[in-house]
């Protein structure tokens, strides 16, 4: 359905593109399930004409010195924050969170952008002086020039500043192709940058579907690719672009676990997994969506998850009385809630149907209906083999899985393909300290469901959780968006010895 309303299109050279386009996409609100605009759906073309534009602008701002790139950065942050509640709106309207978790995006890409201002620091090389007599050899790194980022729609403003704020300060050009799903985040984001006084062509937005993605991976000026988004995806980005000979990062699905010891703190953790487990809608890699209890503490823990679930606000996200958002669309909150019954089918228990949780604020009265609604929801007694535990659903269900012993969990998070995030909840320091030496997955959380690490740490998982080699921001995001560079060098006396022909040796 479209309706009059917004108008995006793509951001190249420094301004609003002017061309016409020959797809578009309705962009909704999720709260009300109506579309409120379009947005311009990029043909190869106009990834080619954004990448001309910013293959020029590399040229330049490559060799732009590094204290004015962070003059650039500080700017950047500056409107940033000035913007802060215009663009948590914009991703309040168009993915449907509420507006303190839209804020709390805005808030943890901004501490990327603060990262990447100390950019004269990162950058700092290696120096040795007299490797051989009169020799001596430093290491620099160097900008690829022309990069792009592939983002998800779950995280329209965050999860695009944990990649440009670094691409960009290291000296290259930034090709972002957002979520046609919540896109107009990206454009605003893009006019800070202008008004922050980053030359034309250095930042560059073009939105579209699969046409878009693959005109960038094939992209022989594009030198390296970011991507977040689902592990199917992932892995064809990064098959796809490495094939194309780039550089690729990409970060897929996540099935992360919390473990709860049989010592926790029961209410600490059962607060725990209803922050982690329905925040966003559980729509985040990071959320909790397996629930390990270990025995004998799963009823309890499982009734006490229960007594705050249903005192969760669920409704629209820009009403200050919500905790709890909509689905970002109707497919996807179909899929989500399918679920339910499948889980059930294959021999769970359904503690918590979020089918039937009242929506409050405009659509007060309408229980799951005038918008993607579905509430949080909890299946109890998951089985392994069960799909509500091997898929990535990416919604507001969690899994209760129980166990017989520490060992016992410790071997089922293991053996799970995705290794993104995982907790585990006790008061035994020597059973938290075991755990995070034994468990096979990226980023752990002790007593803290959802481990994201800070900027200055670099994100990202195992297994099937991340293909490449190189994790998100921190000291890995500068070495991926550059290059090092060793030099030996020696400046010779006036009078140098002559010609030696034979092999050059320490001396």
């Amino acid at each position: 359905m479209t309706t009059t309303g917004k108008h995006v299109t793509h951001w190249i050279g420094g301004k609003p593109w002017t061309g016409d386009a020959d797809r578009h996409g309705d962009i909704y609100n999720p709260a009300t399930g109506h579309a409120s605009g379009t947005v311009d759906f990029a043909a190869p073309a106009d990834v080619d004409e954004a990448v001309a534009a910013a293959k020029l602008a590399a040229r330049s701002w490559g060799r732009v010195s590094l204290a004015k790139r962070a003059t650039v950065l500080f700017a950047f942050r500056e409107l940033v924050k000035a913007h802060a509640a215009e663009i948590a709106a914009l991703v309040t309207a168009e993915h449907g969170k509420v507006a303190s978790d839209a804020a709390g995006e805005v808030a943890r890409g901004l501490e990327v952008v603060e990262f990447a201002c100390g950019i004269p620091h990162l950058l700092k090389g290696g120096f040795s002086e007299n490797v051989s007599t009169g020799v001596d050899s430093y290491s620099i790194r160097q900008p690829l020039g022309v990069v792009a980022g592939i983002t998800p729609f779950n995280f329209p403003a965050m999860v695009p500043m944990w990649m440009f704020p670094l691409a960009v300060a290291t000296g290259n050009a930034f090709i972002l192709k957002p979520s046609e799903k919540d896109p107009s985040a990206s454009i605003l984001l893009a006019r800070l940058w202008a008004e922050a006084g980053l030359p034309d062509g250095v930042f560059n937005v073009v939105h579209g579907d699969k046409v878009a993605v693959d005109a960038i991976l094939n992209h022989q000026d594009i030198a390296a690719v970011s991507f977040v988004g689902s592990t199917p995806i992932a892995r064809y980005v990064y098959e796809t672009g490495t094939r194309a000979g780039k550089r690729v990062q990409a970060l897929g699905g996540a099935k992360n676990h919390m473990v709860v010891l049989p010592d926790a703190d029961l209410d600490l953790a059962a607060d725990a997994a209803v922050s982690a487990g329905f925040g966003s809608a559980g729509e985040r890699c990071m959320a909790v969506s397996a629930l390990v209890a270990i025995d004998p503490v799963g009823d309890e823990l499982v009734a006490k998850i229960r007594e705050r679930v249903a005192k969760l606000t669920v409704g629209p996200g820009d009403d200050e009385r919500s905790e709890m958002g909509p689905l970002v669309t109707g497919v996807h909150r179909d899929k989500v809630a399918s679920y339910l019954d499948s889980g059930v089918r294959q021999g769970a228990t359904l503690a918590i149907d979020g089918r039937e949780h009242p929506v409050t604020g405009a659509a007060a009265g309408q229980p799951n209906s005038g918008g993607f609604w579905l509430g949080p929801s909890l299946l109890d007694h998951v089985t392994p083999g069960n799909a509500a535990y091997t898929d990535e659903i990416f919604g507001p269900v969690l899994s209760v899985v129980r166990a017989g012993s520490y060992a016992e969990a410790v071997d089922l998070v293991n053996a799970n393909q995705y290794g993104n995030g995982v907790a585990v909840f006790t008061n035994d320091g020597g059973a938290a300290r075991r755990f995070v030496s034994e468990i096979e997955v990226g980023m752990v959380g002790v007593n803290v469901p959802i481990p994201v690490p800070m900027a200055y740490y670099s994100f990202g998982g195992w297994k099937s959780s991340l293909f490449g080699d190189t994790h998100v921001h921190g000291t890995e995001g500068v070495h991926f968006y550059t290059r090092g560079k060793v030099v030996t060098s020696r400046w010779l006396d006036p009078s140098h010895g002559g010609v030696n022909l034979g092999f050059p040796v320490n001396s």
